[in-house]
């Protein structure tokens, strides 16, 4: 039996205790009043009374047991999900990573395979987790988020509902401790939750939900049309800073709606002649470009600029993004050479933020 596929509702935010999935119950318990078949696939309740409250009369799918490390860790239990077979399915958390011995190493992958079996699903998710903006919410809040969603996924999603608060709002409720217990509460006030992070934070959400809103109804235009578009090359290498550069253009494709390639030029006959160390660091980079969906070439030349410049040219591409060469690497000339070549094209020389 075939299923046509289910649609997925993302409450987002920007930070712990806006209220993404007190809304998301309550919305759940309007929904079964009006007859819908929905359960609760997984919900962290975080000591919340209030949102805890909402859970009352709907439908709790039991969490599956995984042992790691002679510890019991509890998982959502997608298989019993898929048998249950609700309509509408509510899952927190949505940037969660399975303890190791899961069937999905990711929470969101779980949801896929609920919307593949026709299950509609509402889950929350905070913007820092969008891989894209990975960058950013390091510069801003100075904490690299290891957790992340590939905007590929909240692309997907049929509906998107921006719960806001403001961050005076937020950080009162942290005081009053219905974020988190005293303890951790004091820890989040004077790491994450500083006001001008919160500030900020509130800022990329906004822009975010807005950029969603207008992509959602944006249509081609005609100008746009006639010349093809933009098409964006991402120089990848060894260096660490390429993951960095990757998201940037990542981005900036997404909002340009262009098309966009991964490459790398192997200056020797294959991948597999570089030193292990150098090729492990090209495979991770032109795996994790692919996990966002953007295309991805590896060219063999030992006149590495040039190549990239000319497979550039073949492809009409209209933006080429290069990392900021260390002069310790000794790569500083590439980039000088490609800016030199590429005359006709906007190239972006993006140099990692510290903090």
């Amino acid at each position: 039996m075939s299923h046509s596929r289910g649609r997925l509702k993302i409450y987002l935010s920007y930070a712990a205790g806006a209220g993404k999935t007190y809304r998301m119950l309550e919305d759940a318990q309007q929904a079964k009043q009006q007859g819908a078949d929905i359960v609760i696939g997984y919900f962290e309740p975080h000591k919340r009374k209030d949102t805890i409250a909402k859970t009352q009369g709907l439908e709790l799918v039991p969490r599956r047991r995984i042992e790691y490390r002679a510890t019991t860790f509890e998982e959502m239990d997608t298989d019993a999900i898929l048998l249950r077979s609700p309509a509408i399915c509510l899952v927190d958390e949505f940037a969660h990573t399975n303890v190791p011995g899961s069937q999905r190493a990711k929470r969101w992958e779980d949801v896929i395979a609920l919307l593949d079996a026709g299950i509609e699903v509402w889950t929350t998710m905070n913007l820092q987790h969008l891989e894209s903006l990975n960058d950013q919410v390091l510069q801003v809040s100075g904490i690299r988020v290891r957790e992340t969603v590939p905007d590929w996924v909240i692309r997907q999603a049929d509906e998107v509902i921006m719960v806001d608060v403001t961050p005076e709002a937020l950080m009162n409720r942290l005081k009053r401790g219905v974020v988190y217990e005293p303890e951790k509460a004091e820890r989040a006030l004077s790491n994450f939750f500083k006001e001008q992070t919160l500030v900020a934070l509130r800022e990329l959400a906004l822009r975010q939900a807005a950029h969603s809103v207008e992509s959602r109804h944006a249509t081609p235009s005609p100008v746009s049309s006639i010349r093809g578009g933009d098409r964006i090359v991402i120089h990848v290498t060894a260096d660490p800073a390429t993951a960095m550069l990757i998201r940037r253009g990542h981005r900036v494709s997404d909002y340009l709606q262009a098309d966009c390639f991964a490459v790398y030029v192997c200056p020797l006959a294959s991948l597999s002649e570089l030193p292990p160390g150098e090729r492990e660091a090209v495979e991770r980079h032109l795996n994790f470009a692919r996990n966002l969906r953007i295309e991805t070439r590896v060219l063999n030349d030992e006149n590495i600029a040039q190549r990239l410049v000319e497979f550039s040219r073949d492809q009409h591409v209209t933006q080429i993004f290069l990392a900021r060469p260390s002069v310790k690497n000794g790569k500083r000339n590439i980039a000088s050479k490609v800016i030199e070549l590429a005359r006709d094209m906007q190239i972006t020389v993006v140099a990692e933020r510290r903090k």
